[in-house]
């Protein structure tokens, strides 16, 4: 038995031992220490165990003892031959072998283990691996191992412990987080329940529980530290900066050789070693006993801490990791050095769309440091971007081209050299391109992205890419779907020259798009589908693009009615997404949701849905044809609620005598449909009039840009118009139409069953005779909100659910998704621990969840955290 001290391995002994006393074992118990580390010493005490268990076999072997010099050969034989007249099992426990270290006794001890009879049995307890044949004995089968992975306490156990055996009564959440820091060591636990025992703030202590408590220390420097050689517990010490260590960095950062042996000799010795891979290359200490080694050697080495942590960056630049290298820069205070590490990693990070680890590496930097680098200058100011701050990143861009002409790339030693920085002025362009295109700013979209075409070389198809698909998004605004697809089909190409495959498919997603405003979903779906399955077969940071093409096939299901389909596809990406790439895109996640309710017949949960799409929208790479707002609008229009979509007309300004333009035309179908709406309870033939006109513009608008998805709602609503007006035949009429014009009529459910009962009055119609009754029977068959036998009923608005969270549960929630404990989020609230867990069990009822972890997540899946 075989693991570091506390672990357990004398208790685990001694219960055994203290099993059915019926079973005819007997037992002999040595308990040794460093004064038997004399053969003959050590010897006799076996022996003596022995007679003591089988009263009196060994004195042969005993009387050969006191012979000098020690025949240990005859010794081992005479008391070998004793043991086999023994009747029944015999079991030696040796306890603390590990103090036991002599050569002669390590040979003796091998040949008795060999050749001992079948019925004794012998018991190793130590905290390293003795110097005895055991990987020989393992293959043959003879040998029985139990280490500290099957002396950790699990869970389960961790919490009969703490609650049952010390009476402490703590929460689940609290047993798991000590559970989880002390990585089930018994000790850890025991020592733990200690400082816990008289505490108020019982939360506060486990969240904070580190190598830093005062009982933890103390035991782990008297049983573990001042145990070691000088050498030993230096490279302890020195190596304790790092998180990973294997042998030729922890020669880097000690400044010795013997790294590889030192870690083999750490292992054997059970010093709190954790292997990190078969190979046994890379390791990392218990968490715990780093927190205490760093501790000391703060208390002790202070100004050696820098240093080791520059040593830990330069091994890690030099074999490209680059993350490990900012990481140890930043510890050692190095900024200058930092920052130059993190342009080298800039690319690397673009390409997999990590700009999380970069934001919260520039925040660990001063902001003259970011400032003087134009590559961290520009991509801080995205970041601001996709926060929102749309004047603040122009202002780095200004600041990054300044800075260019003061000193062109190249001629600055303080940077690196990378093709980031060489690109730079050609990515600034792509980046204006992007704020215009936030902007609403067409032509100075088109102008920015020419530039960067200008200032792009040939293979410089990262900049191409982001050049040409600013120039397609141009097109697609302006409603040219044609020369939108080729463009940007172009730019997907580029990307994929540049291996940026995250990018690659997330611009997939936004080319299946066109092709969906093309009238062709098939090919959407077929864009999409291949992009997933590229990404699953890359794996990796690739699948941080994944999300967006799960959410893109989601809309794809809910439009030809597979409302399951869409949900499994949304689940999918929640689940993906969680830790993914910060992107511009998330809102578009709760705006696909929100159909998926709305479609199942819970509007109140759309609602809800489109208010979190709102707040998490920002203006960014992608024109805005399908404005939250106008998707809330169509939610209360299908309701009745038309006072609350009127208002949202006039806020918008939508009239209906605007421009067709293709930017507003969602805004303008939504318009149509409340006008249509409005003159059924209060019929208005003027207003009838003015959606038809707004329709044929819209119709021919859309027709010369051969955007044949919006002419399928266009006509759609041009049949509701003329049934509103009680002309059945023009209706009918032009909802024929609106099937027959689409490439594909079968793609099309949703777009003509959300549209309620006067929809239906028309497919039922239309179901009755004609060349179009199959396609109208369809849809009808596919209507669960309209099927008695469905089970599903189409819920109407009115008064928010009683369910709904209030504003205090909202302001509790937050903080449960934080790392603040029950007493400090109470403290914070200034409300009792009791009000608090009163406010907590209403969340949880609500949420209909049973833990804290469970309403976090089930709140970041509503959107309110």
């Amino acid at each position: 038995m075989s693991a570091p001290a506390g672990f357990g391995k004398s208790t685990l002994v001694t219960e055994w031992l203290a099993g059915d006393p019926a079973d005819g074992r007997s037992l002999a118990w040595l308990s040794l220490d460093a004064a038997d580390n004399d053969a003959a010493t050590f010897w006799r005490y076996v022996v003596t165990a022995f007679q003591g268990a089988l009263g009196g076999a060994g004195s042969g072997a005993l009387e050969l003892i006191g012979s000098s010099p020690l025949p240990t050969d005859l010794v081992l034989t005479t008391l070998l031959n004793e043991l086999a007249a023994a009747p029944g099992d015999v079991w030696l426990v040796l306890d603390d072998f590990h103090l036991v270290d002599s050569p002669e006794i390590s040979h003796a001890m091998t040949s008795l283990l060999t050749h001992l009879p079948p019925h004794v049995h012998v018991v190793l307890s130590t905290r390293a691996d003795p110097d005895l044949p055991l990987a020989r004995w393992r293959a043959h089968g003879e040998l029985v191992e139990i280490r500290a992975a099957d002396l950790r306490f699990t869970l389960d156990e961790a919490a009969e412990y703490l609650n049952t055996v010390t009476g402490l009564h703590l929460t689940a959440r609290d047993v798991e987080v000590l559970e989880e820091r002390t990585e089930g060591w018994i000790a850890a636990l025991q020592l733990a329940a200690l400082s816990i025992r008289g505490r108020a703030d019982v939360g506060g202590f486990i969240a904070q529980f580190a190598g830093t408590d005062r009982y933890l220390v103390d035991y782990l420097v008297e049983e573990v530290l001042a145990q070691q050689e000088q050498a030993v517990r230096e490279f302890l010490l020195r190596t304790a900066v790092l998180d990973r260590l294997t042998g030729t960095l922890c020669d880097a950062v000690v400044g010795g050789d013997d790294g590889r042996d030192m870690l083999t000799t750490l292992e054997r010795a059970n010093l709190f070693l954790v292997a990190l891979d078969d190979q046994r290359e890379w390791f990392r200490y218990h968490h715990l006993f780093a927190d205490v080694l760093r501790a000391r050697l703060l208390a002790e080495q202070p100004d050696l801490v820098p240093l080791l942590h520059q040593r830990a960056s330069r091994w890690y630049e030099a074999h490209d990791l680059a993350d490990e290298a900012v990481r140890h820069a930043l510890a050692a205070r190095d900024v200058v050095r930092a920052a130059f590490l993190m342009e080298l990693a800039v690319p690397a990070i673009r390409r997999d769309r990590r700009e999380a680890t970069l934001l919260s590496w520039l925040e660990e930097l001063p902001d003259d440091v970011v400032r003087r680098s134009p590559v961290l200058g520009v991509f801080y100011g995205y970041m601001l971007m996709v926060s929102g701050d749309l004047d603040g990143f122009e202002l780095r861009l200004d600041d990054a081209e300044r800075t260019l002409a003061a000193a062109p790339a190249g001629s600055d030693p303080r940077w690196a050299q990378t093709e980031e920085l060489r690109t730079l002025p050609a990515t600034v362009a792509v980046y204006r391109a992007s704020i215009a295109q936030a902007r609403g700013d067409l032509a100075g979209t088109a102008e920015h992205a020419r530039r960067a075409l200008a200032l792009a070389g040939p293979d410089d198809h990262l900049a191409r890419g982001g050049a040409a698909g600013f120039l397609g998004l141009v097109a697609w605004a302006q409603g040219d779907v044609s020369s939108a697809l080729t463009t940007f089909a172009q730019a997907v190409s580029s990307l994929h020259a540049s291996s940026n495959l995250v990018d690659e498919l997330s611009s997939t997603v936004v080319l299946a798009d066109m092709w969906r405003a093309a009238g062709r979903p098939s090919t959407a779906r077929r864009l999409c589908l291949r992009a997933l399955q590229v990404s699953e077969a890359h794996g990796g940071s690739v699948v941080r693009a994944t999300p967006d093409v799960h959410v893109g096939l989601s809309e794809l299901e809910h439009e030809v009615g597979d409302l399951a389909a869409a949900r499994a596809h949304l689940e999918r990406a929640a689940a993906l997404g969680e830790g993914a790439a910060m992107t511009e895109g998330r809102y578009r996640w709760f705006a696909a949701m929100a159909r998926v309710a709305d479609a199942e017949g819970d509007p109140h949960e759309a609602l809800r849905l489109l208010d979190t799409a709102e707040r998490l929208y920002r203006p960014g790479f992608v024109p805005d044809l399908r404005p939250v707002a106008a998707a809330r609008a169509r939610i209360w229009i299908a309701h009745g609620m038309l006072a609350e979509a009127a208002a949202w007309a006039r806020e918008r300004g939508v009239s209906a005598t605007d421009e067709a333009t293709y930017l507003h035309e969602f805004d303008l179908l939504t318009l149509a449909r409340l006008l249509i709406a409005r003159h059924r309870g209060q019929p208005d033939s003027d207003a009838l009039d003015e959606v038809l006109d707004l329709v044929s513009r819209l119709h021919e608008a859309a027709d010369a840009s051969g955007r044949a998805g919006s002419l399928v709602e266009i006509r759609m609503l041009s049949a509701l118009a003329h049934h509103a007006r009680g002309d059945r035949v023009q209706a009918l009429e032009a909802l024929r139409h609106s099937w027959a014009g689409a490439p594909e009529p079968a793609a099309y459910a949703r777009l003509y069953l959300d549209e309620g009962e006067p929809m239906r009055e028309l497919l039922r119609a239309a179901g009755t005779d004609g060349p179009a009754r199959e396609h109208a029977r369809r849809l009808l068959g596919l209507d669960t909100a309209a099927d008695p036998g469905s089970g599903r009923t189409r819920a109407t608005l009115g008064p928010p659910p009683a369910e709904q969270l209030s504003d205090r549960e909202l302001q509790v929630l937050r903080l449960l998704d934080s790392d603040l404990t029950g007493p400090q989020i109470a403290r914070e609230l200034f409300v009792t621990l009791n009000t608090l867990r009163s406010h907590t069990k209403r969340i949880f009822t609500k949420l209909d969840v049973t833990t804290r972890r469970a309403a976090v997540r089930r709140a970041r899946e509503r959107g309110l955290t």
